[in-house]
């Protein structure tokens, strides 16, 4: 019989969070249902029994999915089932990942996996926010070892109010939008956009965050408690102590002195310490010496570390010489290739991005079909980075996820910057050419200098640095560097990326690998960012101080127009062929989209002329047609009764036989009329109830002299009393097809009656 153990917490709003363990998936290490109003996630984790053999790391993945069943959607594509993870997916396993690696033991080197499955939402909760809350406690549960249980809130800030997990329809309303990942004594993680706030709100988000994940991990410490959780045991590693001192005692002196160098040539430090490493291993009895290299391989490490960071911290001399807030030499160059819409070079040291803008037309957006959201995205920023930037022999693999990961901080850091009413859809493509710390801090500044080169009317150009952090224990000592090279990101306790304008924080990402980090420590290092970011956007206003004026010669123009919905059929056409027509004889692209009533139309062309005609041809078909105007018309088809001649686009008119010529034509053969003929018309009645339209080519031509109006044929009418009789009385009317004209005669006649003057 199923004994499943169940725990629920309140939010500030009132919502309730239900943990649920011992029901579902009981074969794994640890599983955990967690439910709010229709949400509902299942995490497992499982984890081997034994490491990997020469294992010396934390090999960790984490899986998040949304089933497209979850939200009552069918998959799109020919299979119709879920395939590779989304961007939406890896961005949210990332964000879990990033809180639960720095969490296990340093020393369990087992392979584990963590799976979180969205299995039922109804869109109005996000459900990325409780995807690590959900993962953490399916550890908690388990036997594997985990130093803390952890929680993730995303926090909006909401006409000046601070709402926790808010909905999909809060977050289109915040300035500020984190989320944030902490245990219940430290923050691990932050990633997060917002509108030019400053350091002192972007500090107060996170102490407001940090207030609603505490009850959360004391939550999954109770469960765990009430469970009796007894976390496994097990060894990884080997170790000789007297080894390791041996080591300590040869290397660090000489791993202080290339710390201390100040050289800012990567490939020499790296070379340099490397030597140190492989001086030592000579003096290892060559037949110990396959066996040994893995543990020595990570003694050097941890010596490596704590020589650079004493240096830091004692000497205040960086790797490369520079002081804490010292940002390394820059030089920019916009239009820097001849023909994208545009493009520029941002290099900081030995780290470089190439960054080239292309601007399109709506039929240029991206579809994001993702389980919840389905929308166009008009502003795009890829991030690549091959392996020869870091001097990497590699051959790539497609796009991984840390690729999609600094793309989108810097897509998040650029966006509320890009211009409301931009006509266009925008693609940046960022190429990294070297790096050697924060590649996609100068993703934000090349992307913001070939926007500008592009002529985006950027509402404030925007810059980004990346923060380290070097701490002892107790932080009795600690620096705070300005853009971090990478081996400071590797050796040191925060990786934290600011991005802004001169007037504020517009995105943020934050890694801490330290415990108790001090608020004050980061307001430190988000002033000391500040004054990084403002020094470099005074460099990127130098090299362009204001967006072009115009658009690239070859970039496409774009017009607008906005027509009632009703004239979106006339310019489509039966099958398209009005607007297909359209685009090839005037070489343009046209799309059309109906939104509350409107038809917006994009026409786009990179030659004018072309713009302009098919404006002048949209215009004809949506103009309203005028009781005696004039038009030039083809005539369209040719009846026993007249001609229908298209006298605006889309629009036909009767061109009645009596109505050609003031000359009485017996047929239409006598009119000289053929299909496909341009005749000059008068449109003469449009019916009130039908729409209809009466054209005339005789209204435009001059009443021959002496004209009369034809007589009405004597005899039987059908209907009415006939003429007066020689003695002056009325006879009665006649009835019967034996006595009177024929009903089609004489409904001729009235029609003749009706078009003459």
């Amino acid at each position: 019989m199923l004994t499943p153990t169940k725990k629920t917490i309140t939010l500030p709003d009132g919502r309730q969070i239900t943990l649920e363990t011992g029901k579902l998936a009981k074969q794994a290490d640890g599983a955990v249902e967690l439910r709010m109003n229709n949400t509902m996630i299942l995490a497992t984790v499982t984890s081997a029994q034994e490491a990997e053999e020469g294992a010396d790391f934390m090999p960790l993945q984490v899986e998040y999915k949304e089933k497209y069943s979850a939200f009552g959607r069918y998959p799109g594509g020919f299979t119709k089932r879920e395939g590779r993870a989304s961007d939406n997916e890896v961005l949210t396993a990332r964000l879990v990942d990033r809180v639960l690696r720095p969490l296990f033991p340093s020393n369990y080197h087992a392979n584990t996996i963590v799976h979180i499955i969205l299995f039922s939402t109804d869109g109005v909760d996000c459900p990325d926010a409780l995807a690590g809350l959900a993962a953490s406690t399916a550890i908690a549960v388990s036997d594997v070892p985990f130093e803390e249980p952890i929680a993730e809130v995303r926090v909006a800030r909401i006409d000046g109010e601070f709402v926790i997990n808010p909905t999909f329809e809060q977050i289109e309303k915040a300035d500020i939008e984190l989320m944030v990942g902490a245990t219940y004594d430290n923050i691990m993680m932050v990633e997060g956009e917002m509108n030019e706030v400053s350091e002192d709100e972007l500090i107060a988000a996170l102490k407001a965050a940090h207030e609603a994940i505490k009850p959360m991990c004391l939550l999954q410490k109770e469960l765990a408690k009430e469970l009796g959780v007894v976390k496994r045991e097990y060894c990884h590693e080997t170790n000789d102590e007297e080894l390791h001192e041996r080591m300590k005692k040869e290397c660090y002196p000489k791993c202080y002195e290339i710390a201390k160098a100040g050289c800012a040539d990567k490939h020499w430090r790296n070379d340099s310490f490397k030597k140190i490493f492989d001086d030592f291993l000579e003096t290892i009895p060559e037949d110990d010496r396959e066996a040994l290299t893995p543990m020595l391989a990570r003694y050097y490490h941890d010596i490596e570390r704590d020589a650079v960071r004493r240096c830091i911290l004692d000497e205040h001399i960086r790797l490369d010489g520079r002081r804490t807030d010292e940002i390394r030499p820059i030089w920019c160059e916009v239009d820097y290739l001849p023909y994208p819409h545009g493009s520029a070079v941002f290099t900081r040291g030995e780290t470089q991005a190439l960054a080239t803008v292309t601007l399109g037309t709506k039929d240029d957006e991206k579809l994001v079909d993702d389980v919840i959201k389905r929308y166009d995205e008009r502003f795009l920023l890829h991030y690549n980075f091959p392996g020869f930037a870091t001097g990497e022999a590699k051959a790539p693999r497609g796009v991984s996820r840390r690729e999609i990961g600094h793309g989108n901080l810097a897509h998040r850091a650029l966006k509320r910057m890009f211009p409301d009413d931009f006509p266009y859809t925008c693609r940046i493509v960022s190429d990294i050419l070297e790096s050697n710390g924060s590649s996609s801090m100068a993703t934000v500044c090349a992307g913001t200098l070939a926007l500008l080169d592009a002529g985006v009317k950027l509402k404030k150009p925007v810059a980004g640095i990346a923060m380290g952090l070097i701490t002892d224990e107790g932080n009795v000592k600690h620096a705070v560097l300005s853009d971090i090279l990478g081996d400071e990101d590797h050796l040191g306790d925060m990786d934290f990326k600011v991005t802004g304008t001169v007037d504020g924080i517009t995105a943020t990402q934050m890694d801490i690998k330290c415990d108790g980090l001090p608020y004050e420590i980061l307001e430190q290092a988000l002033q000391q960012a500040k004054q990084a970011r403002l020094h470099i956007l005074n460099i990127i206003n130098e090299t362009i101080p204001a967006p072009r004026e115009d658009y690239k010669p070859h970039v496409p123009r774009i017009v607008k127009m906005t027509v009632d919905k009703e004239f979106i059929g006339a310019i489509i056409g039966k099958g398209g062929e009005v607007i297909q027509k359209m685009q090839e004889e005037t070489g343009t692209t046209i799309s059309i989209d109906e939104i509350d009533g409107l038809g917006y139309i994009e026409i786009a062309s990179a030659n004018k002329d072309g713009i302009d005609a098919a404006v002048e041809r949209i215009k004809a078909i949506i103009a309203v047609p005028e009781e005696g105007a004039i038009y030039t018309g083809t005539v369209r088809s040719i009846l026993e009764f007249g001609a229908f001649v298209e006298f605006m686009p889309g629009r036909d008119g009767l061109l009645h036989i009596s109505e050609i010529s003031w000359d009485r034509l017996p047929d239409m053969e006598a009119s000289g009329l053929h299909e496909g003929d341009e005749v000059t018309v008068k449109l003469i009645e449009i019916d009130k109830k039908t729409g209809k339209f009466r054209l005339s080519m005789r209204a435009l031509q001059d009443k021959p002299e002496g004209y009369e109006k034809p007589r009405r044929p004597q005899g039987n009418n059908g209907g009415g009393n006939r003429g007066p009789r020689r003695d002056g009385n009325v006879t009665a009317p006649r009835r019967g097809n034996d006595h009177g004209p024929r009903r089609g005669n004489n409904d001729r006649r009235r029609r003749d009656d009706r078009d003459e003057d």
